[in-house]
């Protein structure tokens, strides 16, 4: 005999991009399908009465807004928007969020919807996830949240944290798991073409500018040398020398003005060197290696992993522009 529906509310903020909010419902209505009855029933909530525009300019028509006599949920989520960082919560709904979240089985975000939770007080001293371009913002922003930019998805006690956008199906997907088993779960996957598991973390996705040029003009110019000759010997004394300072005073008004050392800039260049030629072209890892600077191809390994979270030969399998030829 069926078991009674599991009610899962998403609350969608202004603005909000909508495969956060439509991409875990539709993985709960498969679920829905998959078992033959309601094991889940789904509202779409927003903050206010009236349509709900998106960050698309599509307007959707919610269930419910918050400020009604709603139902007791099972689980809560917040689905992001791509301002959320900037985006202004009114006390009303931070208040909203502290009593529903409290009551709930469970809760979470989907990409920045995080924001919302952590200006409530619900990620103090909690393990989070979000969209790693918003990840150290999150995290200076609220010091007492502990963020893991690279995983996917991160659960932690009753709280579940899901990565940017399409890794909210990732997390739907994993309450599915949670509440119907494995094997319905993976029965999704497959109707949706979607992985059971997704391989690797979210920084082999990542773009952000980590080997962007910033600091005082020379430096500048030092940074555009490198990222353009990454095969070449950049020690501190050649790289001081280019800019005609002593290595030591040269260290100090780097790390300053780069925020890192100049070690860990030249790596950070060298690997995402490394990328653009993973994802390019043909050339064994032994070649990639040497042409972006690193000693041997183990070199490079290593610090591929540290950075993207994956290995070479991974990250050219997902990739690569003759991956599919």
């Amino acid at each position: 005999m069926p078991t009674p529906s599991l009610t899962l509310a998403i609350l969608a903020m202004p603005g909000v991009q909508l495969l956060d909010a439509c991409g875990p419902l539709d993985v709960f209505a498969e679920a829905n399908r998959q078992v033959g009855y309601d094991a889940y029933r789904l509202l779409l909530l927003a903050c206010e009465p009236g349509p709900l525009v998106s960050s698309s300019g599509t307007r959707l028509l919610a269930d419910g807004w918050i400020g009604e006599n709603l139902e007791a949920f099972d689980t809560l989520l917040i689905a992001g928007t791509p301002n959320a960082a900037e985006q202004y919560l009114r006390p009303g709904i931070l208040d909203w969020l502290r009593q529903r979240a409290g009551a709930c089985r469970r809760f979470g975000s989907v990409c920045t919807g995080a924001f919302a939770l952590a200006a409530a007080g619900l990620l103090d001293a909690r393990r989070v996830t979000t969209h790693w371009a918003v990840a150290q913002t999150l995290a200076e922003r609220y010091p007492l949240v502990q963020v893991e930019a690279d995983a996917i998805q991160v659960h932690d006690g009753k709280l579940r944290t899901a990565a940017g956008v399409t890794a909210g199906l990732d997390l739907a997907l994993s309450l599915v798991e949670e509440d119907l088993g494995r094997e319905v779960a993976r029965q999704v996957a497959g109707q949706l073409v979607m992985y059971f598991k997704r391989p690797g973390g979210q920084l082999q996705f990542s773009r952000q500018g980590g080997t962007s040029p910033v600091g005082r003009s020379a430096l500048q110019g030092l940074q555009r040398f490198v990222a353009a000759n990454p095969a070449l010997a950049h020690d501190i004394a050649s790289l001081a020398a280019r800019v005609g300072l002593s290595p030591r005073h040269f260290a100090r008004v780097f790390q300053h003005d780069v925020g890192m050392t100049p070690a860990a800039w030249v790596e950070l260049a060298r690997v995402n060197a490394a990328r653009a030629r993973l994802e390019g072209g043909r050339e064994p890892p032994k070649q990639v290696a040497a042409l972006c600077g690193f000693a041997n191809a183990d070199t490079l390994r290593r610090a591929f992993v540290r950075h993207v979270g994956v290995t070479p030969a991974e990250y050219r399998k997902r990739f690569a522009q003759h991956a599919a030829d």
